[in-house]
């Protein structure tokens, strides 16, 4: 029997029976689609996470309040304190850093005439845009002789806007809000940057200035972070030991105690984003491969069934001449063909799943050609090794036997 002959009747016999053909597939198809579409939203997440860490800069340090050890066990209740004075010693006393930006924040409900929403309110100082690296889309940012003043002057994010729903951002310039009932008005709109986490918009957040938050919003000087620009890559370090140095000062630090503040940059955060992704990753990448294992385990069970239901046709076949290997052949290319053609219908519905879910929840989604080869070639594999064990038991009947089953 010629190879291509073998075929044909490989084909024929999965045409014969569409619908099982069909069914047989669906575990392979899952496997796949989830395999591409976990995939996708997995590395546009990645990828937005470092573009979004990227775009504050390389050489961008953050300072955060430490843990105090009670009797050696650290607690989140016991979580040391960064004030405006640690931000002011960092000013007065640091000679290597380029700028520095301390930041409070909260939330509170914002109102625009009638209208109101729930927002983050940064109270900053006025160079948060260089060293965050926003620009303004309308107007302008407040000015340290505003922020020396106490002025009730904001700057609003665009994701602020649109809940407010406000089309034209420039009718909101010069116009009053009330934050927490206190009256502001509005300077500057900040230009978006996109939501990059389910967790944190950047666009949703109101700034005023540091003094103001503290005096007239907030009623504190505890602040959340200090953020540091290092002037280069390789100044990093010998900002971070001035940082630390100065700190520890201010702090009344013992040589033998270990740091009250923790101070970041930005290759640890993209580092820990990436240990996350891969550890996502595997957890992903196992669901699929068990969805893939199930697949194939449904597809040797309906070729096992399908051995037993053809087998006076086996019989018959190798009464014409048809040798073991040709049988072993034909039911082994059914196998591979049912999932070959799984996996396709796969990659495309995980494709365009991915597709379809980054639109509607307005996710990044990136498809890897690596990923969809793997998961393309892993389907066919699982056609052979769970193809081998029916296509034997097919090969090795015995014709005489074959003919007389009913």
């Amino acid at each position: 029997m010629l190879w291509g002959e073998v075929f044909r009747v490989a084909l024929s016999a999965l045409r014969a029976n569409k619908l099982r053909s069909l069914l047989t597939m669906l575990g392979i198809v899952i496997g796949v689609s989830a395999v591409i579409a976990m995939d996708g939203i997995g590395r546009g997440a990645q990828r937005a996470i470092n573009d979004r860490i990227t775009a504050l800069g390389t050489t961008l340090l953050t300072v955060n309040p430490g843990q105090v050890a009670a009797r050696g066990v650290a607690s989140e209740t016991d979580r040391a304190r960064l004030r405006i004075r640690d931000a002011e010693a960092l000013i007065a006393q640091a000679t290597i850093s380029k700028a520095i930006q301390p930041e409070m924040n909260r939330q509170f409900q914002l109102q625009y005439l009638s209208r109101n929403t729930s927002t983050q309110v940064v109270g900053t100082t006025a160079n948060y845009l260089e060293v965050r690296k926003y620009e303004l889309s309308f107007g302008r940012m407040f000015t340290d002789r505003e922020d020396e003043g106490k002025q009730r002057v904001a700057v609003v994010g665009s994701n602020v806007l649109e809940k407010l729903g406000i089309e034209n951002p420039a009718a909101i310039i010069d116009q009053p809000v009330r934050i927490r009932g206190i009256q502001f008005t509005v300077v500057g709109v900040l230009a978006s940057k996109g939501q990059t986490t389910p967790w944190q918009n950047p666009d949703d957040q109101v700034l005023i200035p540091l003094q103001t938050a503290r005096f007239r919003l907030m009623g504190t000087d505890r602040l959340r972070s200090i953020s540091v620009l290092a002037p280069s890559e390789d100044s990093i370090p010998q900002t971070m030991a001035e940082i630390q140095k100065i700190l520890r000062r201010e702090h009344k630090l013992m040589r033998d105690t270990p740091d009250d503040f923790e101070i970041r940059n930005q290759a640890d955060f993209l580092n820990t984003a990436a240990e996350t992704s891969k550890v996502f990753g595997t957890l992903l990448a196992g669901i699929a491969a068990v969805s893939l294992l199930v697949g194939g385990i449904g597809i040797m069970n309906i070729m096992l069934v399908s051995v037993t239901e053809r087998t006076r046709e086996i019989g018959v076949r190798k009464a014409l001449g048809a040798t073991g290997p040709n049988i072993l052949l034909q039911f082994l290319i059914e196998a591979v063909v049912l999932c070959l053609l799984g996996g396709l219908i796969g990659v495309v519905l995980g494709g365009g799943g991915a597709l379809l879910l980054g639109n509607a929840f307005n996710w990044n989604t990136e498809l890897s050609t690596q990923s969809v080869l793997i998961a393309f070639l892993f389907s066919a594999t699982i056609g052979v090794l769970f193809g081998v064990w029916p296509a034997r038991r097919a090969a090795k009947l015995d014709p005489i036997t074959a003919l007389r089953y009913e």
